[in-house]
């Protein structure tokens, strides 16, 4: 036992208390984490448009060689920082004890996951915070188990990821609805209570500190029962298959190891370069509609204001070739500007007025084609609209989503990736490039 801890936290029957102790801690700090996290992230933003707003060339040289540079040092001295952050906690949840000692939820690989987000997104990369959150959040909840000698179960693991989605969103139904249907494959009673003790403390942090937001601003979205039949469908078919086409691309990449695609992905250093290029020049063509996160436009199409039509195609391209690149960075906000682009396409097929309520439809079809976790989709949306009058025609888009994306790409997105970190399949990787 730590020498250092208090006597009276040094007894057997003191270990439950010291659990909660631990949960308490690690969901204050990661909370705190996050919000900085925020803040930093919108900097970095702001910095890069102050950059392209000055120097409109400026992003042809800059973004191309930072991608190099962050993906060639994440990938040289810690590749556990790599990409969302959200297949590494998965991975560390199936040997708890071995991550616990490990790289993968380390403190070291959240600090270079803050690193090379915040970098990422200095350059215009089309990258968001919340997958990184959920792996910095966890690393930060291992941490003061270990530093409490409380044991590290999935359970820690998992609370520690759901509690980053709350802080990072606001949307502590949301961290608890991720757990259940995407970190936790077998959610036991006793990890739902650590889960929703950690998301309440680290939701009440948040809230506390930078006050009772809703993500995109509250709004309040109706469709006529004649467009929702016709709306919502159309949304899912599109959102799946876009979706689905976007995690078959950044799996495959990921996993084969031979013909075109194996040997770019052996390239990492070209394929990482050409990737930035790819994000300069789509942002250089489109006056900047592709540059980071994409927050700023999302909120305004849901507010019913109009977008370039190319803006969806143009977050699609930005966000696949930023995601492929290899380097630290999340697909939460970037798919759901992706997908409210999508849904600004859609509902040119419609009456104006109704141009909110179908970008709303869009983002949940396209981000569930992505992660294919509907009810984690649909409880998101609604908790950064704090819209509930759209839960059917969203519930609807999603399930077709659901299924339409299953057909394009047979794997999750989050589990194929996650396997890529398990020891064995390292190791054979290994094996094979020596």
């Amino acid at each position: 036992m730590a020498a250092w801890l208090p006597d009276w936290l040094q007894h057997n029957e003191t270990r439950e208390m010291r659990r909660r102790l631990a949960t308490l801690a690690g969901a204050v700090a990661l909370s705190l984490v996050a919000i900085a996290f925020a803040k930093s992230g919108d900097v970095a933003q702001s910095a890069f448009r102050a950059l392209y707003a000055r120097w409109h060339w400026l992003p042809l040289i800059l973004t191309p060689a930072t991608f190099v540079l962050v993906a060639w040092s994440t990938r040289r001295w810690i590749p556990e920082a790599s990409g969302s952050g959200i297949p590494q906690v998965m991975a560390a949840a199936r040997h708890p004890v071995r991550a616990a000692r490990g790289p993968l939820v380390s403190l070291r690989a959240a600090a270079a996951k803050v690193l090379g987000t915040l970098t990422m997104l200095l350059a215009g990369g089309s990258v968001g915070r919340e997958g990184p959150t959920v792996q910095i959040s966890a690393a930060i909840m291992v941490a003061t188990h270990r530093w409490l000698r409380v044991p590290i179960t999935s359970g820690v693991i998992i609370a520690g990821g759901a509690a980053g989605i709350a802080a990072a969103f606001n949307t502590p139904l949301a961290g608890v609805a991720f757990a259940i249907e995407e970190l936790a494959a077998a959610f036991e009673q006793r990890v739902a209570v650590l889960v929703m003790g950690a998301v309440l403390i680290g939701g009440l942090v948040s809230l506390g500190l930078a006050g009772d937001y809703v993500y995109f601003g509250a709004m309040s979205q109706n469709l006529p029962l004649r467009t929702m039949l016709i709306a919502a469908p159309l949304a899912g078919v599109v959102g799946g298959l876009a979706g689905g086409g976007f995690a078959r691309m950044l799996i495959a990449v990921r996993t084969i190891r031979h013909g075109p695609v194996g040997a770019l992905a052996r390239r990492p250093v070209m394929l990482s370069l050409l990737c930035g290029l790819v994000v300069a020049v789509t942002g250089w063509a489109t006056g900047g509609l592709s540059w980071g996160t994409g927050y700023e436009e999302t909120r305004a199409l849901l507010r019913g204001a109009s977008l370039p039509l190319e803006f969806g195609p143009a977050r699609f391209i930005a966000t696949t070739a930023t995601a492929l690149s290899g380097a630290p960075g999340g697909i939460f906000a970037p798919s759901l500007s992706t997908g409210a682009g999508l849904g600004q396409l859609v509902s040119e097929l419609f009456p104006p007025g109704q141009s909110g309520a179908i970008v709303l439809l869009g983002m949940i079809a396209y981000f569930t084609g992505v992660v294919r976790a509907p009810l984690t989709a649909i409880i998101i949306v609604m908790e950064m609209t704090a819209d509930r009058s759209m839960i059917l025609p969203l519930f609807g888009a999603a399930l077709i989503a659901d299924w339409i994306s299953a057909r394009v790409c047979h794997d999750k997105l989050y589990h194929a990736l996650s396997l890529n970190f398990e020891p064995v399949r390292r190791a054979k990787a290994g094996s094979a490039s020596n």
